[in-house]
């Protein structure tokens, strides 16, 4: 056991420009970004890299292009260490589907595809606009449940995000998460709207679920050469018979990001690597418990200080 895990972020974490210093740095990053390409059929890399931001924010761009990114970032990872190979991975919503590219479960070209359409039927799942989610910030899970409980008398909400201590992600009809802000308040805690515009992770995107249950049917799954966390129960999979369902369940279930990253521990994972835009798992990893070690990982800089210890 080497300590290491690695982890993979999930939407909001997109910024234009993202990874282009590994494709200027890394031929098997920039093969990564072609092949993403050739994937879809039009050039999501310049989306990447010079937007504009509202094409790069639309959730079948934003997903695929997370996903390309940090798998560009692994890959110049195992080039410069090709015996690298972390105790276990996980990711945030977008993430585990990263986490299972890397384990060579997911082959790369077909996760590309898959998150778009992943993308696209998560935003056709409810009319635009009639949903969303809520950053719940400060309270107590029980606390936070109760609230949602009250709020769906104007409209569903549910738990969506158990992401850290006294840090939660609520979803549901907007009609809901206005009073449920206003709960939030009066208890003391802090609301944030996020700005996505459907409410991931509730029941309202099942149909969503069943358009990846649709697309995975066609994809050949691959044992995990290292398992993964599901966000969905915090349970190891190896095995396509473990992934399939748990891929299926997370469009419309809470995303247990708190209980995986105590899983990894329990594991005997202390060491987190951070890999793809954005620095908010190593942030919420070290909330979960500050003796974890972290290093995000988003330009080459910050993967040569990290090689000087892998």
């Amino acid at each position: 056991m080497s300590g290491w895990a690695v982890v993979f972020p999930g939407q909001g974490s997109q910024s234009v420009g993202m990874g282009r210093a590994f494709f200027d740095h890394y031929a098997l990053s920039r093969l990564t970004f072609e092949e993403a390409d050739d994937a879809l059929g039009y050039k999501l890399s310049q989306v990447i890299f010079e937007g504009p931001t509202a094409r790069l924010e639309e959730t079948e761009v934003q997903q695929p292009a997370i996903l390309v990114v940090s798998i560009a970032v692994w890959r110049a990872l195992k080039h410069e260490r090709p015996h690298f190979q972390p105790d276990l991975a996980l990711g945030l919503s977008l993430g585990e589907y990263t986490a299972y590219v890397a384990a060579g479960s997911l082959p790369f070209s077909d996760a590309v595809r898959l998150t778009e359409v992943r993308g696209r039927a998560m935003q056709n799942a409810v009319p635009k606009g009639s949903g969303g989610m809520v950053a719940a910030l400060g309270l107590t899970q029980h606390l936070v449940e109760e609230i949602c409980q009250a709020a769906s008398e104007w409209g569903l909400v549910e738990l969506a995000n158990f992401n850290a201590p006294g840090q939660f992600v609520i979803s549901g009809y907007v009609t809901g998460l206005d009073r449920a802000e206003e709960l939030i308040r009066e208890a003391g805690g802090r609301a944030v709207r996020l700005a996505v515009s459907a409410p991931f992770h509730s029941r309202l995107l099942e149909p969503a679920g069943l358009a990846v249950q649709d697309a995975l049917s066609t994809i050949h799954l691959a044992r995990a050469t290292f398992p993964v966390i599901a966000n969905v129960d915090a349970e190891l999979c190896w095995e396509p018979e473990q992934i399939v369902p748990r891929l299926v369940a997370q469009v419309s279930h809470p995303v247990r990001f708190e209980d995986g990253v105590r899983c990894a521990q329990e594991r005997g994972a202390h060491r987190f690597l951070e890999l793809g835009p954005g620095k908010s798992l190593s942030s919420l990893i070290k909330k979960i418990d500050r003796s974890n070690q972290t290093f995000p990982i988003e330009n080459p800089e910050a993967l040569r200080k990290a090689l000087e210890l892998v």
